[in-house]
């Protein structure tokens, strides 16, 4: 499911993940999607954005929960043990390379080829993660997502634009510890904003 020792620079999407800040960095920021949003894949939706640079953007949606599969299932299609702790429920990252797993996690862990989002959690698709959480050596808290939401050079600013997304801080007690359900309003009620009815301009909060 993952593919193993892929260096950053090597990821697909067009987004060279290593490279240079942008104006507006939105890395380890939620977008939460406004009754406005003219795509419906992604309505009540809350992504978070693990990699933004000159180049694009890439991150993975943190509350939609995909029920045909398990993290039982994983480990078993890829011959580990099942771990004894609590597994979190595997979630579908986006519409873009939804054969492939990605891994986001506590940064008390590290693998060789990682991306830190922020201070708090790193991305990888290294199956060394995965071998690692079935042997009980591997982060303290984590979430596994197939495949990723991705924007081309200036795509998400543009879109930033047309009152589709709210962007604020992300947060991770929303991502690891809220229900999914539940994730859409709290993370915008954290920062002061009913999103069910919010009607304003979109932008930094």
């Amino acid at each position: 499911m993952l593919k193993e020792n892929t260096p950053c620079t090597e990821y697909d999407g067009g987004i060279a993940w290593d490279g240079p800040s942008v104006l507006e960095n939105l890395t380890g920021s939620f977008l939460i999607s406004t009754p406005k949003m003219p795509d419906p894949r992604f309505a009540e939706q809350v992504i978070y954005i693990c990699a933004h640079n000159h180049e694009g953007a890439m991150g993975v949606i943190v509350n939609r929960p995909e029920p045909s599969l398990s993290m039982a299932d994983i480990f078993m299609g890829a011959c580990l043990p099942q771990p004894e702790q609590e597994l979190p429920l595997v979630h579908v990252g986006g519409p873009v390379e939804m054969d492939a797993a990605f891994i986001v996690y506590t940064s008390e862990y590290r693998v060789q080829h990682q991306i830190e989002i922020s201070q708090t959690l790193s991305l990888s698709r290294e199956s060394k993660v995965l071998e690692d959480i079935a042997h009980g050596h591997g982060p303290r808290k984590f979430m596994l997502f197939l495949g990723y939401a991705g924007w081309g050079a200036g795509q998400l600013e543009r879109e930033l634009l047309d009152e589709g997304w709210l962007v604020v801080p992300g947060d991770d007690a929303i991502i690891f510890d809220i229900p999914d359900h539940e994730k859409w309003k709290r993370a915008a009620f954290r920062y002061g904003i009913d999103i069910a009815v919010f009607d304003d301009t979109t932008g930094m909060a």
